[in-house]
């Protein structure tokens, strides 16, 4: 059960109504939290208020009365033990600097938000940092879909936390039967799992979409997730941890499925549909498209060799065509699989 000092139920307030918001405010609810989901949907907001179910992005997952609904962010913020970042990430600065004179600065922030910010190329804990100076971090990713967890199928995930009580204490927020949080020390890490592996989705939906075959798709999660390994030594994180759930177990995930939305976009691009088509056609954000060009240039500042991710972007920039990448990744010269 999750209880504060005083041994009552821990107040969690959830930034973002979303599937993967929502879906960690029901888990949360779950745990025995006393949950507050914030949203500024207001179709959002009466559909969980008068059918306790958020039909717009998460149907079919029935929302317990117990959870609060609101789009007031001061009483997210103000009433909350834990908070829950789960917003697009090239909306999370604006979201931080909303709240930055509402959240307290003992409250501590779990930002469930995958991604890399254009322009500043902070990841999502560095960004939140800048904003709001004094509360401590966590970052929650995995190989999760916000339906199968929600649906309480059997899930597991990362919790990444540099201060060792807080990450018990959060374990414990949303951990139950059915829904494992396993602890990490890593935060830099665990975010580029969860940030790259979008990308390497697209790639992967390309090949199968093209047609390329399961060889294809197997050497682009493999090369992929050596591009990860890269970029991850060069920015300071763990190597190790993209053995983990959050890394490999997320590029599993997402490599694999067309509950995808990044493998999905893939599919349509490697069907031979334009770029301008299918990203008009995504009602929802499709994460990978701004974190392609954010690991681009990121990449390129840091030294670092990450050919598929280069590609990915090219596409989706309108500056390379499917069947051009595809000969110039081919026709790159032989060499080493492992470095050193």
């Amino acid at each position: 059960m999750s209880v504060d000092a005083q041994n009552r139920p821990m107040r969690v307030g959830v930034i973002g109504s979303g599937a993967w918001g929502t879906a960690l405010a029901v888990l949360a609810n779950r745990a025995s939290s006393d949950v507050t989901l914030w949203t500024r949907n207001p179709n959002v907001l009466a559909s969980i208020r008068d059918q306790r179910e958020n039909q717009s992005y998460l149907p079919g997952v029935f929302i317990d009365p117990a959870i609060k609904v609101t789009d007031d962010l001061a009483e997210t913020c103000g009433n909350a033990d834990v908070l829950i970042l789960c917003t697009p990430s090239q909306s999370l600065r604006s979201t931080c600097i909303s709240i930055s004179d509402l959240l307290p600065s003992e409250t501590p922030i779990v930002i469930a938000t995958k991604g890399i910010e254009r322009g500043s190329l902070q990841f999502m804990s560095e960004l939140v940092s800048s904003v709001l100076t004094h509360n401590q971090i966590a970052v929650l990713s995995g190989p999760n879909f916000a339906d199968e967890a929600a649906n309480g199928l059997p899930t597991a995930t990362t919790i990444a936390c540099q201060d060792a009580v807080l990450g018990e204490r959060l374990l414990y927020v949303f951990g139950g039967r059915l829904f494992r949080p396993y602890l990490s020390d890593d935060i830099i890490g665990t975010q580029i799992g969860g940030a790259v592996k979008n990308v390497i989705a697209i790639a992967c939906g390309i090949a199968v979409g093209g047609e390329l075959g399961e060889n294809a798709k197997a050497a682009l999660i493999t090369r992929g997730l050596a591009e990860m390994s890269r970029l991850c030594k060069a920015a300071g994180g763990k190597s190790q941890t993209l053995m983990g759930l959050s890394g490999i177990g997320d590029l599993i995930l997402t490599c694999n499925s067309p509950k995808s939305r990044n493998m999905s976009l893939g599919l349509q691009l490697g069907r031979s549909e334009s770029v301008e088509e299918v990203l008009a056609s995504k009602r929802s954000l499709t994460e990978g498209v701004g974190t392609a060009e954010s690991v681009t240039h990121l990449a390129h500042n840091l030294g670092v060799a990450m050919p598929i991710c280069n590609a990915v972007n090219g596409i989706l920039q309108g500056k390379l065509s499917v069947k051009d990448t595809i000969h110039q990744l081919l026709a790159r010269p032989f060499s080493p699989e492992l470095e050193g």
